[in-house]
């Protein structure tokens, strides 16, 4: 839901790039926010065998009622730190997210090839 907020509409793999989780884990989360109203599927016109992802109006008012309340408490936790560590931080995290994108991708073409 974060990803459609942020992003907007999308198919689920566009979320599973964007995100630390795999598709069975996106499938099932889509599930779920279907099921609540949050997210709505609407086949796409230009291929068929594929849906995008939106967030419905109920979806939306929650991602903006989360999304703040998030924003406080991740300031809030980052407050302990200078603004070299905040720079730190960051650049670790950014290199995490590189390395994690390069382990997923690689196993992705690992389980399409067979192996």
């Amino acid at each position: 839901m974060a990803v459609l907020g942020r992003y907007g509409a999308m198919h689920a793999n566009s979320v599973v790039d964007r995100t630390a989780m795999d598709k069975v884990r996106v499938s099932r989360a889509v599930a779920r926010l279907t099921a609540a109203g949050h997210i709505t599927r609407r086949v796409d016109t230009a291929d068929h065998r594929r849906a995008i992802l939106d967030l419905t109006p109920r979806g939306t008012t929650t991602y903006n009622q989360i999304v703040p309340w998030l924003r406080a408490v991740q300031d809030e936790i980052l407050a302990g730190l200078d603004a070299s560590e905040r720079n730190a931080l960051d650049q670790l995290l950014a290199k995490l997210e590189k390395r994690s994108a390069t382990i997923t991708q690689n196993r992705v073409g690992d389980t399409e090839l067979g192996n």
